[in-house]
């Protein structure tokens, strides 16, 4: 293979590659070898039909797979050996092609461009600790222990009211029959709350232990059995027990059945959550201050289609005239956004920072805990959307770049109060708010979502090939 680089000076490059007919030649003699002891010809044994019979009958679908697979791999091998990283997806322009021929063709790529990565040192940031008071440990604890149930249950005389907790047995029927789930034990209800079936619990008010009282109730439209839904109930319910809320006494024992080993414990451990919580929000400001310091890098040349795609982006959902209004906008934005993204991808891979599957599927599980009882959607969503597992993918790359930097940087540590804290969130977004990007500003469209960092290939697997005419 000889391969010959042009447009050295540039981003964009047109690299010739030349395959001799020999070479070519022992490419299909190779695939002819491999068809030969699966082909099935009239009159010859299997593996042995001559290969003049094999390339009369398949030599055109035969040159077809040789080609594809030669294309891909020299056109990998000569970006590879230049040290070529594309800028997008690599085009083929057919010199000479064919059987019992000579392969020439030219790749045309825009190369990424060389990023300046020295200043990453100079970065400065601020760092802060957040010292959480006694008091505000104590209040957090206050908090958990009002959302704990702790129902006691009342005198027998004593009738449910409004927040009490009543225990019942139930045997629906409609229209005087038994149909299926219309019966339960052992069920239920926190008065007030409406959770069992819209306004069932409304009429448990007032009823005492060993009381029979009968509900009626329309099942709702969501029910199991479609054949029921929206039908009139009567409940024969028996009252099994009422219950009161009384308030938890923090203790070690309270504090055993939350998971620590007792009271003094749950103090560390709440004091560190708080901590954590303030510590992550505050990490954000630090993260857009290294942003802000890498957007004042050195690279010599934005690639235009990298621009045209993230302007597409940026304008997406919006009509012609609204697009070209804010075309000048979006490019600035594009630049920046590409510009760091640069950066952030050249950093991570002088730095050998890559992404496990493990680290993927534990930000997916931290996905699942922030969108509670709906955990199987979630799943499902991220199960048959193949792109939105390679953005978080690219949202934890992202995060390991920035962890990375940080330790090379140069951060200004400060100890702050937690009243502190509030006041530098507060002043943060209310910053954010009033800075807005342009783009977000003047045009009624959904507002564009910053660009993840993925990791570029050093290489094309896949190029688009266009023949000579």
């Amino acid at each position: 293979m000889k391969v010959t680089v042009e447009n050295k000076k540039g981003l964009n490059k047109d690299i010739k590659v030349f395959i001799d007919k020999k070479t070519m030649d022992s490419y299909m003699d190779e695939k002819y070898e491999e068809i030969k002891a699966t082909v099935n010809l009239k009159g010859f044994r299997p593996g042995k039909v001559p290969k003049e019979i094999l390339k009369k009958q398949f030599g055109k679908a035969i040159f077809g797979e040789v080609l594809d697979k030669v294309l891909k791999n020299t056109s990998t091998k000569a970006l590879e050996e230049n040290k070529i990283k594309p800028a997008g997806q690599p085009k083929l322009d057919l010199k000479t092609y064919g059987e019992d021929k000579e392969l020439e063709y030219v790749i045309s790529v825009t190369e990424l461009p060389k990023v300046e990565l020295k200043s990453v040192q100079n970065i400065k940031f601020d760092e802060y600790s957040v010292k959480i008071d006694e008091k505000e440990t104590d209040k957090r604890i206050k908090e958990i222990a009002k959302s704990q149930n702790n129902f006691k249950d009342v005198a027998d005389e004593v009738k449910a009211s409004n927040e009490n907790l009543v225990v019942f047995d139930y045997k629906a029927t409609i229209d005087g029959k038994d149909f299926q789930g219309g019966e339960g034990k052992n069920t239920q209800l926190i008065l007030g709350k409406d959770l069992f079936i819209k306004g069932f619990d409304k009429q448990l008010i007032g009823v005492k232990k060993n009381d029979e009282k009968v509900v009626e109730a329309t099942l709702p439209e969501n029910y199991p059995q479609k054949e029921f839904a929206n039908k009139k109930a009567k409940f024969n319910c028996k009252i099994i027990a009422v219950r009161k809320s009384e308030d938890v006494t923090i203790n070690d024992e309270f504090a055993k059945n939350l998971g620590a080993k007792d009271l003094a414990d749950l103090k560390t451990l709440i004091t560190k959550q708080i901590n954590d919580e303030y510590k992550n929000s505050l990490g954000r400001i630090a993260k857009n201050q290294i942003l802000k310091e890498i957007e004042s890098f050195k690279v010599d040349e934005i690639p235009e289609n990298l621009i045209e795609e993230e302007v597409k982006v940026l304008s997406q959902g919006m009509n012609e005239e609204d697009a070209k209004k804010n075309k000048k906008n979006f490019e600035s934005v594009a630049k920046k956004r590409i510009k760091v993204g640069l950066i952030l991808n050249e950093f991570g891979e002088q730095n050998k920072i890559s992404v496990t599957e493990q680290e993927v599927q534990a930000e997916v599980q931290k996905q699942l805990r922030m969108m509670p009882g709906q955990e199987k959607m979630v799943m499902e969503f991220y199960q048959k959307n193949p792109s939105a597992l390679a953005s978080l993918k690219g949202t934890v790359y992202e995060e390991k770049i920035i962890e990375e930097i940080k330790k090379k940087a140069k951060p200004n540590k400060k100890e702050i109060s937690k009243d502190e804290a509030e006041k530098i969130l507060k002043e943060t977004q209310k910053h954010d708010h009033d800075h807005d990007h342009p783009e977000k500003k003047e045009v009624k469209t959904k507002a564009p979502t910053k660009s993840k960092v993925t990791k570029v290939k050093k290489t094309t697997s896949k190029v688009k090939k266009v023949s000579k005419k």
